[in-house]
């Protein structure tokens, strides 16, 4: 069993206000954000979303390497990207779609295979589960030859 956490400190009121991320490890420490960040072009800070997404990429992808190890295939590479979008929905927003795109390298397995340890690594990933309440999570799985 394992548990980690993360902490915000917010300042100031509303769009004028702004926030700083910190995590247990400090990957992230006294990380800023803020409305700029979130719903404008201010690449100064992060955001929920995009610190979702990564984490979404991540979880995934440690389940597709493992379950590729389970089913006898060495990931030799993995890359993936998650794209969440937030839109309006009455008077606040909704995370209505994530879309997850992975490029891999693992030698020796065939195409069919390779779609299904995806899919069911998207299906298993502990932030797939959590994530439940999104209406759509999308996988587009992409099997690259040995560099």
């Amino acid at each position: 069993m394992t548990e980690k956490s993360a902490s915000v400190h917010w300042q100031g009121q509303g769009k004028k206000g702004q926030g700083q991320i910190s995590t247990e490890t400090d990957a992230l420490k006294a990380y800023p954000y803020g409305f700029g960040s979130r719903f404008e072009d201010d690449r100064r800070g992060t955001n929920p979303e995009e610190l979702l997404g990564a984490a979404h990429a991540a979880c995934f992808t440690m389940a597709f390497s493992f379950a590729c190890d389970k089913a006898g295939f060495a990931t030799e590479s993995v890359d993936t990207q998650a794209r969440v979008r937030l839109v309006p929905q009455g008077d606040g927003f909704l995370i209505d779609r994530i879309a997850l795109t992975l490029k891999a390298v693992v030698p020796g397995i065939d195409e069919a295979k390779f779609q299904e340890i995806a899919e069911g690594a998207k299906k298993a990933c502990p932030l797939s589960r959590a994530l439940a309440s999104v209406p759509e999570i999308t996988l587009s799985a992409t099997l690259d030859k040995a560099r």
